[in-house]
């Protein structure tokens, strides 16, 4: 299992490509793996032919252990072929049985997005009967506090008696059934939701049941902003040959208004607040099967305009063509969403767990506005926008959150058209 970031200690098989058996060559793609944000492929280091699979599908492969080995010499005549290191590998890969299902759903629901609870340890504690409180309250000693199955194996080991289980925070139980969805069969259809879709939605649902969510709106005047841009973008292609779209402008304008107010650049962690030295700006970005995902302008506010640029279209095209590093995707800050991009007017955007606020950036239309002159009021045709700032009110309030998406207009609105290319 290569390396894959720094924060990355282990992935999940999602699927092999190759059998024992079969011949690959150098540098191609073998098997695709999983960590919490993004897939990534696995190439061969070597041509040869693959003698032994060591891991199945859904397995959980720590960085550096075998996944594989592949006879160099391309001969597997007289040798052991093998798949799967135990059976406890077909064990894994069986379906869950009906009576236990429920239990996953409740495992799957932790409380820490981040605080990844891999297939393996789900599987575990089904199986020694550990309720979801119990092995949240495991030390983890992975990445991040992640727990790993020697953690499990350990916890085990030494357990007395187990942890009674009392949610804390659960939402209240309702009487209102869920309602009825009318299917006709041969004419509706079913689609089953990948595996990022998955993703998104818990993390989705969790976001909206953590923080409660507030939303502030001001409109914006970029008049200048989109004439510098038009006027400048062939100069700034042919001197930087990068595309200057208008992400790294907003991107810039969000990062000098998160230095202005620090305290939006921060996580909640129990009653205490983290405020993040870096400024990681995240961008919720489409894929083109439709999920979402958010890649990373890492210290934003300490690249200029051209590095900038050069980073939102790297961002861009790897999300295009699927091939984002998972450190590209992981330690953001603050987030923002360009929903003009679709033509919508504004938004009202999801914060992106663990962050405590998202900025949505609505299409850029022309129309008449009253504006001020040396001539008093006069009707002028003005390019305009709205901001939408979706805030966590547990630690944003009214008066922080309305000022930092004022001082993102402000730069916005007053930007330097004699800024240099």
């Amino acid at each position: 299992m290569p390396k894959m970031g720094e924060s990355i200690s282990e992935a999940t098989i999602i699927n092999w490509l190759k059998n024992v058996g079969d011949p690959v060559d150098a540098e191609e793609t073998i098997l695709e793996v999983a960590t919490d944000k993004v897939d990534s492929d696995v190439p061969s280091p070597v041509s040869g032919v693959i003698t032994e699979i060591r891991f199945g599908k859904d397995d959980v492969v720590k960085v550096g252990e075998v996944l594989a080995l592949i006879d160099a010499d391309g001969n597997v005549a007289g040798k052991k072929i093998t798949i799967g290191k135990t059976e406890e590998v077909k064990q894994a890969a069986k379906p869950l049985p009906n009576d236990t299902k429920k239990e996953e759903v409740k495992l799957q629901a932790r409380s820490n997005p981040d605080a990844f609870l891999s297939p393996l340890i789900i599987s575990i504690a089904q199986k020694e009967n550990l309720s979801l409180e119990e092995v949240q309250s495991i030390p983890g000693s992975g990445a991040d506090g992640r727990i790993q199955k020697s953690d499990v194996f350990n916890y085990l080991k030494n357990r007395k008696y187990p942890l009674k289980s009392t949610p804390q925070n659960a939402a209240p139980s309702t009487l209102y059934p869920a309602p009825k969805i009318n299917y006709v069969e041969g004419k509706d259809r079913i689609v089953e939701m990948d595996r990022m879709r998955r993703m998104i939605a818990d993390h989705m649902v969790y976001s909206k049941q953590t923080s409660p969510h507030v939303t502030s709106y001001i409109e914006v005047d970029v008049t200048n902003l989109v004439g510098w841009r038009n006027k400048n973008k062939d100069v700034f292609a042919e001197k930087h040959n990068q595309k200057l779209t208008f992400t790294p402008i907003f991107v810039d304008a969000v990062a000098k208004a998160i230095v202005d107010y620090p305290m939006i650049n921060v996580s909640v962690d129990g009653k205490n607040i983290i405020v993040h030295s870096d400024i990681n700006i995240g961008m919720a970005t489409a894929l083109p099967n439709g999920n979402l995902i958010v890649p990373v302008v890492k210290n934003a506010n300490e690249k200029n305009l051209p590095e900038l640029a050069a980073t939102v279209n790297h961002l861009a095209e790897s999300s295009r063509n699927n091939e984002l590093k998972p450190d590209e995707v992981q330690g953001s800050t603050f987030t923002i969403s360009n929903v003009g991009t679709f033509g919508s007017l504004m938004g009202t955007p999801i914060i992106n767990q663990p962050e405590v606020a998202i900025l949505a950036l609505g299409i850029i239309k022309k129309r008449p506005e009253v504006i001020t002159t040396e001539k008093g009021d006069e009707i002028a045709i003005r390019s305009m926008m709205y901001l939408s700032l979706s805030f966590d009110h547990r630690v944003v309030d009214g008066f922080l959150g309305g000022s930092f998406l004022r001082k993102v207009g402000d730069y916005l609105e007053q930007f330097d058209i004699n800024t240099a290319i």
